[in-house]
């Protein structure tokens, strides 16, 4: 019995030295640990009214289970530690879609563009400037005084050339009121043309008797084809206009392709060479709706230049389109190369014009 009490007391004494080392423990640990490590809890206030405590951990938390039940709005998917989907990566994309936002918001300056107003004065040089004075740009001349005029307002040292620049009431956009046609000038154009003929064997007797300056049958082509160009009208003969397809690129740019409509594609040879010889032109509405062709030099007769204009403008009314409308021909003008303007009266430029008032 007594060694029975003596082992009770013993194990009873080991309990409450136990009790004590655990006690001890915890005072100990409770004065190691750092408040500041410990989740700083956060006053806010539900829905009654009540403050309540809740750490940043518990927020998370709540802001991605709202997240989670809200139907139109993904679940926030957790950071990657490298990538796209890294921590870093996706604040770096808001910011940049942020700054993408204010930049489309925020207004932009209106940048005043300079005005340039071009002096017409510093345009033309003091010959051009002189002359043009002589000119009443607010009077619309006659034939005769505008001819007259052309050869005192040109300067140039060469032979100028005097154009002849009508307006017309024309579309030219319509295939039906394209204007286009040719005259033979009856003091000619000042310059001897070269004329081409490209046609059979049995052509070239009566291309001879013209004088025409070239005459070939097929050796042309290759010459052409090289872009040797040593004519100003090539003439040809309607079986020849096939083989002249390969060259159309050469030659339409440069308004030598042979057309019927200006007589340059003829079965009569002798005819058309000795018309392009004496002095023809071809002439065509631009998309201005305007006709320019030339009417011979300043080193011409007053009378001579008359003769010329009067047919330019017989011709151009000749081509009248049947489907245009009102008024024909708007505006006429004189000018010589690198000279001013002249501005005609047209109407009374026609009436001279016709062959039956003459």
């Amino acid at each position: 019995m007594a060694k029975q009490d003596k082992s009770e007391k013993k194990q009873e004494l080991e309990a409450e030295a136990f009790e004590r080392e655990e006690v001890l423990d915890l005072e100990s640990g409770s004065e190691d640990i750092d408040a500041s490590a410990l989740p700083t809890p956060k006053d806010t206030t539900d829905v009654t009214g009540e403050h309540i405590l809740r750490n940043e951990d518990e927020d998370e938390k709540i802001e991605e289970e709202q997240a989670e039940d809200k139907p139109g709005k993904e679940p926030k998917k957790p950071a990657a530690k490298a990538g796209k989907r890294s921590a870093k990566s996706v604040r770096e994309a808001d910011d940049e879609a942020d700054r993408k936002e204010n930049i489309e918001t925020e207004p932009k300056p209106a940048v005043k563009k300079p005005e340039h107003k071009p002096n017409p004065k510093n345009r033309h040089g003091k010959n051009y400037l002189a002359v043009s004075e002589l000119i009443d740009k607010t009077k619309q001349y006659d034939l005769s005084e505008a001819v007259e005029l052309a050869k005192k307002t040109s300067k140039v040292k060469f032979d100028a050339t005097v154009e002849l620049h009508v307006n017309l009431g024309v579309d030219p956009k319509q295939a039906d009121q394209m204007v286009r046609a040719s005259v033979v000038l009856p003091a000619g154009t000042g310059k001897q043309a070269r004329v081409a003929v490209l046609a059979t064997a049995n052509k070239h007797a009566e291309a001879k008797k013209a004088e025409a300056d070239i005459i070939s049958d097929g050796d042309l082509l290759e010459q052409i084809e090289k872009g040797k160009l040593d004519f100003d009208v090539l003439i040809a003969t309607p079986d020849m206009m096939p083989k002249l397809g390969k060259v159309a690129k050469v030659l339409g740019p440069r308004n030598l392709m042979p057309n019927p409509k200006s007589g340059t594609v003829t079965t009569n040879i002798e005819s058309a060479v000795l018309q392009a010889k004496a002095g023809k032109i071809e002439f065509r509405v631009d998309k201005q709706s305007i006709v320019h062709a030339p009417v011979g030099k300043v080193s011409f007769k007053e009378e001579d230049l008359l003769a010329n204009i009067k047919e330019v403008v017989n011709g151009i009314l000749k081509a009248k389109p049947s489907s245009t409308k009102g008024s024909y021909i708007k505006a006429i003008s004189l000018t010589t190369s690198m000279g001013p303007g002249i501005k005609l009266d047209a109407q009374k430029a026609i009436a001279d014009s016709n062959p039956r008032n003459t």
